[in-house]
């Protein structure tokens, strides 16, 4: 059985300072699994420089990893290869190693935000009923948080679940999500741009203030708005202080890309601290559609992680 030690990622604590940041990220692109990866793909991680090593990653992924390249799909519309057993043992092995894997409980109960990423309509779903379980069960304690999401139409297939049968975006499916965690009826309030940006809020005693928001796209004409591109909208939103701690919420094999990138966006620009986690499959009533875990997934999500990490450690050289 092949197994290997876990591999942390970079650290983002309140007051945060960059100055260990690429010691962290070489520790995790550099790491004994990612080697081990690399070599079961007739390659060599390179002896150079944290830069140049990330472009090298960059290149021998996107060559071998990136599965959605051809036709620019969705992440559930991919094509899976066909893996040996000994294949597939190793690269579930490497990504429970690199964190893409296991659900990890908040490592703390306070916070002043939280941020429930979107996705299909699967995870908005399962994310947005997950964070319903923590805070209404007094496992985190936040003053208000916020789903994040996007107008990104949604496909018959994901229409076809609970309760997302009127929605026609994500943003409408994690609000669905949201309304049904938290017992909420209509928004008190409800700003936006139609097609461009909304914002939901909903107030009511005994829950934190809640926002659902769709982000505009910085790239409007080209494409829907990425996870960056909700994370500097909802910034642009609040105030947040260097001392502030924030929860992300999404699905565990997303966790190191989106992690980075909150780093770079959040961290880098406010200081403030960032932990992100994974729902657990297991406390959500909704089920992982087939071939969400599938090791095409872990390594289409490994490449995310690197190229996150690149464009980390890219801003922090500006």
């Amino acid at each position: 059985m092949v197994t290997f030690a876990p591999v942390d990622l970079p650290a983002c604590e309140p007051g945060f300072r960059p100055g260990r940041l690429d010691d962290e990220i070489r520790g995790w692109v550099a790491s004994e699994p990612m080697k081990a990866l690399v070599a079961a793909y007739g390659g060599s991680l390179p002896d150079a420089g944290l830069g140049d090593l990330l472009a090298w990653l960059d290149a021998f992924s996107g060559e071998r990893w990136d599965f959605r390249r051809h036709g620019r799909v969705e992440r559930d519309q991919v094509e899976a290869p066909a893996f040996d057993a000994g294949r597939t043992e190793l690269i579930n092995a490497v990504a429970n190693a690199l964190r893409l894997v296991e659900a990890a409980p908040p490592p703390r109960a306070d916070y002043e935000h939280a941020l429930v990423l979107g996705g299909l309509g699967r995870a908005c779903l399962q994310r947005s009923q997950y964070t319903a379980e923590l805070v209404l069960s007094g496992t985190v304690r936040v003053p208000e948080l916020t789903a994040l999401g996007s107008f990104r139409a949604l496909t018959e297939t994901e229409r076809e679940l609970p309760g997302l049968d009127a929605a026609a975006f994500e943003v409408d499916a994690i609000d669905v999500g949201m309304r049904a965690g938290f017992d909420l009826d209509r928004p008190d309030r409800r700003e936006g741009a139609e097609g461009e940006w909304d914002v939901r809020t909903y107030r009511r005693a005994g829950r934190p203030e809640i926002h659902v928001l769709a982000a505009p796209s910085s790239e409007p004409g080209i494409r829907r708005a990425n996870t960056p591109d909700t994370y500097e909208f909802w910034a642009r939103r609040v105030h947040l202080r260097a001392t502030d701690r924030i929860l992300v919420i999404t699905s565990p094999i997303y966790v190191p890309f989106q992690h980075s990138d909150a780093i770079r966006i959040l961290g880098l620009r406010y200081r403030c601290g960032i932990d992100t986690i994974g729902f657990d499959p297991g406390r959500v009533t909704v089920p992982l559609a087939p071939g969400a875990t599938g090791p095409d997934r872990y390594l289409q999500e490994i490449r995310s992680g690197i190229l996150s990490m690149r464009r980390l450690h890219d801003a922090c050289a500006l």
